[in-house]
C-alpha cells in the first residue's frame, strides 16, 4: 500500500518534515517513491508548502494520507 506520509529531517530537537510519497512497508526515513512537500512545525505559523498537483494525483491513484499528512492537506485546503 502507498501512503503519504512524513519524513523526518533536521537536527536533534529541531525537527522538520518531508511530506513524501512512499511504500507503507519502507522505514519511516527510508526510501520513498516522490516527494510532494515540506512542513515545518517551529516556525510561527508553521510553515506548510505542498505540491497541490502531486498531491491531487497521489489522492487520486491511492494513496492514504497518514493522519498528521490529512490535517496538513486540509490546512491548505488541498482536500
Amino acid at each position: 500500500m502507498v501512503k503519504m506520509r512524513l519524513k523526518r529531517i533536521g537536527a536533534k530537537k529541531a525537527p522538520a518534515y518531508r511530506i513524501v510519497i512512499a511504500d507503507s512497508r519502507s522505514p519511516r526515513d527510508g526510501r520513498f517513491i516522490e516527494q510532494i512537500g515540506f512542513y515545518n512545525p517551529l516556525t510561527n505559523p508553521a510553515e506548510i508548502k505542498i505540491d497541490a498537483e502531486k498531491a491531487k494525483t497521489w489522492l487520486a491513484n491511492g494513496a492514504q494520507p497518514t493522519e498528521t499528512v490529512r490535517s496538513l492537506l486540509k490546512k491548505t485546503e488541498i482536500l
